[in-house]
């Protein structure tokens, strides 16, 4: 029966995990779950519900505040006073020793505390307000980077992924070419360099055969990284890098708006700007008075023993309302000092958001120029890679039947394999690319 249970809690708990980690995902499917899985997406919404206690934390520091008090207090030695003994009786000059009160005493009183006018507290609420749309444009800005982190990651996979299958696709055909060549040579009819340079050849394709093969693997891990699930995990991508860079050639979004006042970058900017306009207001408001008010009521008992507790000590009752205002008169040019820091400060960041905007023009424009140049260099290597496989296809049959020499061979093979990495590096650029555009004009496509 224990080993029952057991295996049953194995069953539960693999069930859950794999719940957890999708075991195939598309691009899409991969942004969507980053997006919700991140550590640092969940970290960026953990600060926007921060944010909101925040907030409430300041509206309820001007709303009504009770604190109670309990106080015991124990003579080991009573305080003596001296008092003419005279009053007493006494012989004038002389002091008699008299100690007031109990030894013991206890009392509980319970105030209540509301502010009434508090400039900062004003202040307070506004930058609340403000602090938590900040926190809102920070989340927007971590899930933007998020979308094009898990594109370039997955990407990576893909592009690791082609790189492997032309690798061995290569090496299969070297090998049977290799095997060929060497039957040639081995009959008398063929030099043995052409032997050798095949087999230079084969051995840079294993080499970087085999380099690959560990790139794929940490590419991998990236992506479960970017992912927000273990490092090891075992996921298969359903995409395919051809596929994906067909439907990443939008060439509309060349004209999209380059406005950039909804650009999250801008909106941060202007958060800035704000917030150093209440950082302004907030020393302003320190030459303003305040006003608090306050009500408490409480008991206090006296006894010479320890009898608080039974129902023959008496407790007499107190309660006492008040108002108090605070009035700045003189800071020895502290305030004025603050408040001048603060005037500075804001006079930067509308530099600064100035400065923002004129760079995310720029931004835009860069993101557009190179989206652009992504889509013909693709174009560019796809015709590239057609006149490479042609070369290679004619000096094969050239070197077989004797026209060319091996070195010839080998250079076209070169040619035709650098041909291929180049697109594969073309098709992945139109991918990252186009995310890097959508990315700077905060323009993202609905999945």
């Amino acid at each position: 029966m224990k080993n029952i249970h057991y295996i049953l809690f194995f069953l539960f708990t693999t069930f859950v995990y794999s719940q957890q980690i999708p075991q195939t995902l598309s691009l899409h499917e991969a942004i969507d779950f980053a997006l919700e899985n991140n550590r640092t997406a969940k970290n960026a919404q953990r600060d926007i519900e921060a944010a909101k206690q925040q907030k409430w934390e300041t509206i309820a520091s001007g709303l009504p505040q009770i604190s109670a008090t309990i106080d015991y207090n124990h003579w080991l030695k009573q305080q003596v006073s001296l008092i003419p003994a005279e009053f007493f009786g006494g012989s004038p000059g002389d002091f008699a020793e008299v100690a007031f009160g109990t030894k013991q005493t206890m009392n509980a009183t319970a105030t209540l505390n509301q502010k009434i006018f508090d400039g900062s507290y004003l202040v307070g609420l506004q930058s609340a307000k403000v602090f938590l749309e900040i926190s809102k444009n920070a989340k927007e800005k971590t899930d933007l980077e998020v979308r094009k982190a898990t594109i370039n990651a997955y990407g990576n996979v893909l592009l690791a992924e082609e790189s492997v299958k032309i690798f061995e696709r290569n090496i299969t055909v070297l090998e049977k070419n290799l095997n060929e060549t060497t039957k040639i040579y081995e009959n008398g009819l063929g030099e043995e360099e052409s032997v050798e340079q095949l087999q230079i050849t084969l051995s840079g394709l294993k080499s970087n055969l085999s380099n690959t093969q560990r790139l794929k693997s940490l590419a991998y891990k990236m992506l479960n990284i970017t992912l927000g699930i273990d490092l090891n995990a075992n996921i298969k991508l359903t995409d395919n890098l051809n596929s994906l860079t067909s439907q990443n050639i939008v060439i509309s979004l060349l004209d999209a708006d380059e406005s950039v006042e909804q650009t999250v970058d801008y909106k941060i900017a202007a958060n800035d700007k704000v917030s150093k306009e209440l950082l302004l207001k907030l020393e302003k408001s320190k030459a303003l008075p305040t006003l608090n008010a306050f009500i408490n009521g409480g008991y206090s008992g006296n006894n010479d023993t320890f009898k608080f507790l039974q129902n023959s000590q008496k407790w007499f009752g107190s309660s006492l309302l008040g108002v108090s205002m605070s009035i700045p008169i003189f800071s020895s040019g502290m305030r004025t000092a603050a408040t001048q820091r603060a005037k500075i400060n804001l006079e930067k960041a509308k530099d600064d958001l100035t400065e923002t905007e004129q760079q995310l023009k720029l931004q835009i424009a860069n993101a557009k120029s190179e989206y652009k140049f992504a889509i013909e260099d693709y174009q560019n290597k796809q015709e590239n890679l057609n006149l490479a496989e042609r070369i290679e296809k004619k000096n094969q049959v050239k070197f077989f039947e004797g026209i060319n020499s091996s070195f010839d061979l080998r250079q076209a093979q070169t040619q035709l394999y650098t041909a291929q990495q180049e697109l594969l590096q073309a098709m992945l650029d139109v991918i990252n690319k186009k995310a890097a555009l959508e990315t700077v004009l905060n323009e993202i496509p609905k999945n």
